[in-house]
C-alpha cells in the first residue's frame, strides 16, 4: 500500500472511531426544540458510554416526565419512562435487583426538585449506586413555561407574569446536605467538559448526582440564554481529594456557576456493599 493510500485509510478510520458515539444514539429523531441545550447533554452522553466501554445491554436509563422524560427513547440502550418525579425510585429499585447494569436516573428541575423532592435525601443516604443526571434549565419547558423549583426570584414567567415570589433551590446544596458521596455540576455547552463528568460520576461506586446547566430557548429569554449561561460558567478547579464539605458548600453558593466536581467520597461503602457486610455479620 502506498503512502497515499495509507493515509487516507488511517484518516477514514479516525473519522469512524470518532463516530463510534452515534452508536448509542437511537434511530429516533428527538423531539426537543431547536437550539435546546438537551442536545449537548446528549452528546456528552453518547462519548461517555463509548470511552467507558459500556455495552448497550448493561445500560438502562431511567426518566420522568417533562422536556427531559424523553430521553430514554434517544439512547440506544434499556430504557424506562416513568411517572412525574419518581425516575429516582425507579432507577434504585433497579440497580438493587440488578447490580450489574449500569443504571442512569433522568429529570428535569421541575421533575426531580419539585413533586420528585422526597426521593433525593433518601437515595443519597443510603448512598445507592446510580447516575442521576439533573438537566436544569430553571423553567417548566414542557407545560409552557411556568416557575420551576429553580427559577430565580421575581423573573418573571408564564405562571407568575409579575415575577417569581419564591426563592429558587439550589441543587448543589442539597445534595451536598443530604449526603450524597458524589456531586458535580456540568453545562451543555461544553460537552467534553460534561462528558468527564458523566465518567467520573458513572465510574463513582455510590450515588452520584450531576447538575447541568442547560437553556430553554423557548420559554426563558432572559436566565438560562445561551449568552448568559456562557458568561456565567466557569471551571470550578477544586480539589475533591480533600473531601472538603465547607469548601464545597461555600463554591455552591458562588456565582459565576462553577462546572466540576464539588464532593466525592470514594472511601464510603455503597448501599449494595453495606447489604453484604450486614450478611456476613450475620454468620
Amino acid at each position: 500500500m502506498n503512502e497515499i493510500n495509507s493515509g487516507y485509510l488511517d484518516e477514514k478510520i479516525d473519522r469512524v472511531k470518532a463516530l463510534d458515539f452515534l452508536q448509542y444514539r437511537s434511530a429516533d429523531l428527538p423531539t426537543w426544540c431547536p437550539g435546546c441545550g438537551y442536545f449537548g447533554i446528549m452528546d456528552a452522553f453518547y462519548k461517555a458510554c463509548r470511552e467507558l466501554g459500556l455495552k448497550h445491554e448493561d445500560i438502562v436509563a431511567v426518566s420522568g416526565i417533562g422536556c427531559s422524560g424523553r430521553t430514554p427513547v434517544f439512547i440506544q440502550s434499556y430504557g424506562f419512562h416513568t411517572l412525574h418525579g419518581r425516575s429516582i425510585p425507579v432507577a434504585s429499585g433497579l440497580k438493587l435487583s440488578r447490580e450489574d447494569l449500569t443504571v442512569f436516573a433522568i429529570a428535569g428541575d421541575g421533575d426531580a426538585l419539585g413533586i420528585g423532592g422526597g426521593h433525593l435525601p433518601h437515595v443519597a443516604r443510603k448512598n445507592i449506586d446510580i447516575t442521576f443526571l439533573l438537566f436544569d434549565n430553571s423553567i417548566y419547558g414542557l407545560t409552557k413555561g411556568q416557575s420551576s423549583s429553580t427559577t430565580p426570584f421575581e423573573q418573571k414567567t408564564n405562571s407568575h407574569p409579575i415575577g417569581n415570589p419564591d426563592t429558587p433551590l439550589n441543587p448543589i446544596k442539597l445534595a451536598l446536605s443530604y449526603g450524597a458521596s458524589f456531586v458535580a455540576r456540568g453545562y451543555a455547552g461544553d460537552p467534553e467538559g460534561l462528558k468527564e463528568i458523566i465518567k467520573a460520576g458513572t465510574l463513582h461506586k455510590g450515588f452520584s448526582f450531576i447538575q447541568i446547566l442547560t437553556p430553554c430557548v423557548t420559554f426563558d429569554k432572559e436566565n438560562r440564554t445561551w449568552k448568559n449561561l456562557k458568561e456565567n460558567v466557569h471551571d470550578l478547579n477544586m480539589d475533591i481529594k480533600e473531601k472538603n464539605m465547607e469548601a464545597a458548600m461555600r463554591a455552591a453558593e458562588e456565582k459565576p456557576f462553577g462546572t466540576g466536581i464539588f464532593f466525592q467520597d470514594a472511601d464510603r461503602l455503597h448501599y449494595q456493599d453495606v447489604l453484604r457486610k450486614l450478611n456476613a455479620q450475620r454468620t
